[in-house]
Protein backbone atom coordinates (compact mmCIF):
# COMPACT_ATOMS: atom_id res chain seq x y z
CA UNK A 1 0.00 0.00 0.00
CA UNK A 2 1.23 3.48 -0.81
CA UNK A 3 2.18 5.78 2.07
CA UNK A 4 -0.22 8.32 0.60
CA UNK A 5 -3.12 6.25 1.90
CA UNK A 6 -1.68 5.54 5.31
CA UNK A 7 -3.63 6.94 8.25
CA UNK A 8 -1.41 9.11 10.39
CA UNK A 9 -2.31 9.85 13.96
CA UNK A 10 -3.71 13.22 14.85
CA UNK A 11 -0.82 13.64 17.30
CA UNK A 12 1.62 14.01 14.39
CA UNK A 13 -0.05 17.26 13.36
CA UNK A 14 -0.20 18.98 16.74
CA UNK A 15 2.16 21.79 17.65
CA UNK A 16 4.79 20.77 20.19
CA UNK A 17 4.12 21.83 23.77
CA UNK A 18 6.93 23.88 25.27
CA UNK A 19 7.45 24.98 28.84
CA UNK A 20 6.67 28.60 29.71
CA UNK A 21 9.93 30.55 29.40
CA UNK A 22 11.46 31.75 32.65
CA UNK A 23 13.09 35.20 32.57
CA UNK A 24 16.88 35.01 32.88
CA UNK A 25 18.67 36.22 35.98
CA UNK A 26 17.63 36.29 39.60
CA UNK A 27 13.95 36.11 40.54
CA UNK A 28 13.87 39.20 42.75
CA UNK A 29 10.45 40.04 44.17
CA UNK A 30 8.80 42.27 46.71
CA UNK A 31 6.95 40.62 49.62
CA UNK A 32 3.74 41.43 47.71
CA UNK A 33 5.21 39.67 44.67
CA UNK A 34 5.98 36.51 46.64
CA UNK A 35 2.40 36.46 47.92
CA UNK A 36 1.12 36.85 44.34
CA UNK A 37 3.25 33.87 43.23
CA UNK A 38 1.79 31.71 46.00
CA UNK A 39 -1.76 32.78 45.10
CA UNK A 40 -1.25 31.99 41.41
CA UNK A 41 0.22 28.55 42.16
CA UNK A 42 -2.70 27.74 44.48
CA UNK A 43 -5.24 28.95 41.90
CA UNK A 44 -3.71 26.65 39.27
CA UNK A 45 -3.74 23.69 41.69
CA UNK A 46 -7.45 24.28 42.25
CA UNK A 47 -8.07 24.56 38.50
CA UNK A 48 -6.25 21.24 37.91
CA UNK A 49 -8.62 19.51 40.33
CA UNK A 50 -11.61 20.98 38.50
CA UNK A 51 -10.33 20.42 34.94
CA UNK A 52 -12.78 18.61 32.71
CA UNK A 53 -10.37 17.21 30.09
CA UNK A 54 -6.90 15.69 30.02
CA UNK A 55 -5.75 18.38 27.57
CA UNK A 56 -6.86 21.14 29.92
CA UNK A 57 -5.24 19.35 32.88
CA UNK A 58 -1.95 18.99 30.95
CA UNK A 59 -1.94 22.69 30.10
CA UNK A 60 -2.61 23.60 33.72
CA UNK A 61 0.15 21.26 34.94
CA UNK A 62 2.58 23.11 32.66
CA UNK A 63 1.38 26.41 34.19
CA UNK A 64 1.83 24.96 37.68
CA UNK A 65 5.42 23.95 36.91
CA UNK A 66 6.09 27.60 35.94
CA UNK A 67 4.47 29.10 39.07
CA UNK A 68 6.06 26.53 41.40
CA UNK A 69 9.49 27.25 39.91
CA UNK A 70 8.97 31.01 40.24
CA UNK A 71 7.81 30.62 43.85
CA UNK A 72 10.71 28.32 44.76
CA UNK A 73 13.33 30.61 43.22
CA UNK A 74 11.82 33.89 44.47
CA UNK A 75 14.18 36.04 46.53
CA UNK A 76 12.80 39.04 48.36
CA UNK A 77 14.86 41.98 47.09
CA UNK A 78 16.76 43.94 49.71
CA UNK A 79 15.23 47.31 50.51
CA UNK A 80 17.01 50.14 48.70
CA UNK A 81 18.94 52.68 50.74
CA UNK A 82 16.92 55.62 52.10
CA UNK A 83 16.21 58.04 49.25
CA UNK A 84 17.47 55.68 46.54
CA UNK A 85 15.36 54.11 43.79
CA UNK A 86 15.28 50.33 43.77
CA UNK A 87 13.01 47.29 43.75
CA UNK A 88 10.02 48.18 45.90
CA UNK A 89 10.26 51.92 45.20
CA UNK A 90 7.64 54.19 43.68
CA UNK A 91 9.54 56.75 41.60
CA UNK A 92 8.05 59.99 40.30
CA UNK A 93 10.05 61.55 37.48
CA UNK A 94 9.90 63.93 34.53
CA UNK A 95 10.44 62.51 31.07
CA UNK A 96 9.87 64.51 27.91
CA UNK A 97 8.18 67.29 29.86
CA UNK A 98 5.64 64.89 31.41
CA UNK A 99 5.45 63.85 35.05
CA UNK A 100 5.15 60.08 35.52
CA UNK A 101 5.16 57.68 38.43
CA UNK A 102 6.04 53.99 38.38
CA UNK A 103 6.72 51.26 40.94
CA UNK A 104 9.71 49.00 40.38
CA UNK A 105 8.77 45.37 41.08
CA UNK A 106 9.65 41.76 40.19
CA UNK A 107 8.88 40.16 36.81
CA UNK A 108 5.71 38.31 37.76
CA UNK A 109 4.04 41.24 39.52
CA UNK A 110 4.79 43.70 36.72
CA UNK A 111 1.78 45.34 35.07
CA UNK A 112 2.88 48.35 33.00
CA UNK A 113 -0.72 49.51 32.48
CA UNK A 114 -1.00 49.87 36.27
CA UNK A 115 2.38 51.58 36.63
CA UNK A 116 4.22 48.46 37.87
CA UNK A 117 7.35 47.72 35.85
CA UNK A 118 9.87 44.90 36.20
CA UNK A 119 13.29 45.76 37.57
CA UNK A 120 14.83 44.47 34.34
CA UNK A 121 12.88 46.89 32.12
CA UNK A 122 15.07 49.58 30.52
CA UNK A 123 13.21 52.40 32.31
CA UNK A 124 13.62 50.71 35.70
CA UNK A 125 17.31 50.03 35.05
CA UNK A 126 17.78 53.73 34.26
CA UNK A 127 16.10 54.77 37.52
CA UNK A 128 17.56 52.19 39.93
CA UNK A 129 20.24 53.71 42.10
CA UNK A 130 19.09 57.27 41.41
CA UNK A 131 18.16 59.85 44.04
CA UNK A 132 15.77 62.81 44.15
CA UNK A 133 17.12 65.69 42.06
CA UNK A 134 19.35 63.51 39.90
CA UNK A 135 19.00 63.02 36.17
CA UNK A 136 19.53 59.77 34.33
CA UNK A 137 20.17 58.83 30.71
CA UNK A 138 17.44 56.95 28.88
CA UNK A 139 16.89 55.90 25.30
CA UNK A 140 20.09 57.56 24.11
CA UNK A 141 19.32 60.94 25.71
CA UNK A 142 21.81 62.03 28.41
CA UNK A 143 19.43 63.75 30.86
CA UNK A 144 16.13 62.21 29.75
CA UNK A 145 14.86 61.45 33.26
CA UNK A 146 14.73 63.79 36.25
CA UNK A 147 13.84 62.06 39.52
CA UNK A 148 11.33 64.13 41.51
CA UNK A 149 10.32 61.80 44.35
CA UNK A 150 11.08 58.32 45.70
CA UNK A 151 8.92 56.51 48.24
CA UNK A 152 8.25 52.95 49.30
CA UNK A 153 5.75 51.37 46.90
CA UNK A 154 2.52 50.22 48.51
CA UNK A 155 2.69 46.57 49.51
CA UNK A 156 6.42 46.26 48.88
CA UNK A 157 7.43 46.00 52.53
CA UNK A 158 7.28 42.80 54.48
CA UNK A 159 4.08 42.53 56.57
Amino acid sequence: MSVAFRRESDEEHLEPKFEIPIPPGPNLVTPRGKAILAQKAEAVRTAIEEAATDAERDRLKRDLRYWDTRLTTAEIAPSPAEGEAGIGSRVTFMMGGKKRSIAIVGHDEADPASGLIAFSAPLARALIGGAVGETAPFNGVADALEILDIEVAEGSLAP
